[in-house]
């Protein structure tokens, strides 16, 4: 492992000028626009407890919370008796379909989601859920329910019991974050962490339609890192997101946090710093740097590591509440863009309360690599308001879309290299708490943004949880 060196010139951490940002957009393509559609309600009574500044039916990070497939949409939440339960509905259906899967909710923490997948190689639908560096909770369908939604009745038949391993294979005592991907040849993989924060490894696992293989561990929690106000020897990756483009190359960007308060200038902030990228073109099996340089094997010796070379596209140091697991997408050239947020230093050089310095001065960033391989930076012009996370999508223009707390959109147009950032759409008669959970996999198939928040209320009164629909340009 070589010692980390961050590079001024090879980052793009000034704002850019619209001719440098330029994508390969046509001039007769549209720019960024929403039109809402309709809004359905998922649940009258959904539980509703904040913990961790969030919900655990309404996290950013909760990778499929909403899923689509094959002409239906599926949802994911807790009801208020602490029931899991998944949702369907044929696209462009007023009326969701409900099943309970067999598991109630264990704890009131937000960390403890529940995450979607769908195994294309056998047509099942998966789910985990209820982990915050403990136990999970597994479940999966029967085998063609997602290709045959029609002819299959929507029952709670339709799932197996739920499991504490992934059909036997045991992963962790320390499991957090399940995100599924669906690889381009048809498999399933979970990615997760092991261990806790400040101290934890990021890790995949593969479904080939018959059983799960453990691929091990892929970063590292060890080396040391030295700010200007002291060391720390242990550390966690944060995911932005984990996924595969169009053609098959799956990016990851993510932030590093410190176990180690002293790297801090105040012990209010948070130990998140610098914005780091990495990609797989063998289905996360070696890790790479946006130059190309490999620099982690999943389930090997060598992880990636805070101390490598090559990994940071955007460097900040640990006094400006950066926020991790914000949100990432790629765009039709295969071009990773991602959202980023934290503390400006034009408000100062040290917050001392996250959530509320975040809150106060917070501004959410667009981090892009564009067509000549560089990385540009452009500020969302709009107070956050929140301590909360933004989600990213691109339609299929490659218009960027933010979704900021509170279910606030704004956009940017490709033709402009993504600087023209404006307000598309006000969300103020909603009453959304904060983050909101998206579709990623829906723009792609007919355009559309589905957007998922539950309506704010107070102590453990449960809530209603809706989800949103926008037609994007065609």
């Amino acid at each position: 492992m070589k010692r980390r060196t961050v590079l001024g010139a090879a980052l793009a951490g000034a704002m850019v000028s619209p001719a440098l940002g330029a994508a390969t957009a046509r001039a007769a393509d549209p720019g960024p626009s929403v039109s809402q559609t309709g809004t359905t309600l998922l649940d009258s009574q959904a539980i509703y407890f904040v913990s961790y500044d969030g919900l655990v039916n309404n996290n950013a990070f909760q990778k499929n919370g909403l899923l689509t497939y094959k002409g239906h949409q599926y949802a994911v939440w807790y009801t208020a008796d602490r029931n899991a339960v998944v949702g369907r509905r044929a696209v462009g259906s007023g009326t969701w379909s409900t099943v309970k899967v067999g598991h109630t909710l264990r704890y009131n923490d937000s960390h403890n989601v529940i995450s979607m997948g769908v195994s294309k190689v056998d047509g099942r639908l998966h789910l985990n859920m209820d982990s915050h560096s403990d136990g999970f909770t597994y479940v999966k369908s029967v085998a063609g329910l997602m290709d045959n939604p029609a002819g299959l009745s929507w029952t709670t038949s339709r799932f197996g019991a739920p499991q504490a391993t992934l059909d036997g294979l045991a992963l962790t005592s320390q499991f957090t974050y399940p995100q599924f991907l669906s690889t381009p040849d048809g498999k399933l993989q979970l990615s997760y962490r092991v261990g806790i924060s400040g101290n934890g490894r990021n890790a995949l696992a593969e479904y080939d339609g018959t059983s799960w293989t453990d691929l091990g561990e892929w970063s590292s929690s060890t080396g040391t890192y030295t700010s200007e106000h002291g060391s720390s020897t242990a550390r966690n990756m944060y995911l932005h997101g984990i996924d595969y483009d169009r053609n098959g190359r799956l990016h990851s960007f993510f932030t590093w946090r410190e176990q180690n308060g002293a790297v801090m200038c105040n012990g209010g902030g948070i130990t998140n710093h610098d914005t780091g990228y990495v990609y797989s073109d063998d289905r996360g099996r070696t890790w790479r740097t946006n130059a190309g340089t490999v620099v982690g094997t999943t389930g090997g010796s060598d992880k990636v590591a805070v101390t490598d070379s090559g990994l940071v596209v955007d460097p900040l140091n640990p006094d400006h509440s950066l926020m991790n697991q914000e949100s990432q997408f790629t765009d039709s050239a295969g071009r990773p863009h991602a959202i980023i947020s934290y503390v400006p230093g034009r408000f100062g050089q040290c917050t001392t309360n996250y959530v509320a310095d975040r809150t106060a001065n917070g501004r959410a960033f667009h981090v892009r690599r564009n067509a000549s391989g560089t990385w540009q930076k452009t500020e969302i012009p709009v107070a956050l308001g929140s301590s909360q996370r933004t989600k990213l999508a691109l339609d299929k223009y490659d218009n960027a879309y933010a979704i900021l707390p509170f279910g606030r959109i704004w956009g940017a147009s490709a033709a402009s290299g993504h600087t023209d950032w404006k307000s598309l759409f006000d969300p103020s008669g909603l009453n959304a708490f904060g983050e909101v959970v998206i579709d990623e996999t829906r723009i792609g198939q007919d355009n559309v943004l589905s957007v998922m928040y539950q309506v704010k209320s107070s102590g453990t009164t449960p809530s209603a949880l809706r989800v949103i629909d926008f037609a994007l340009p065609a």
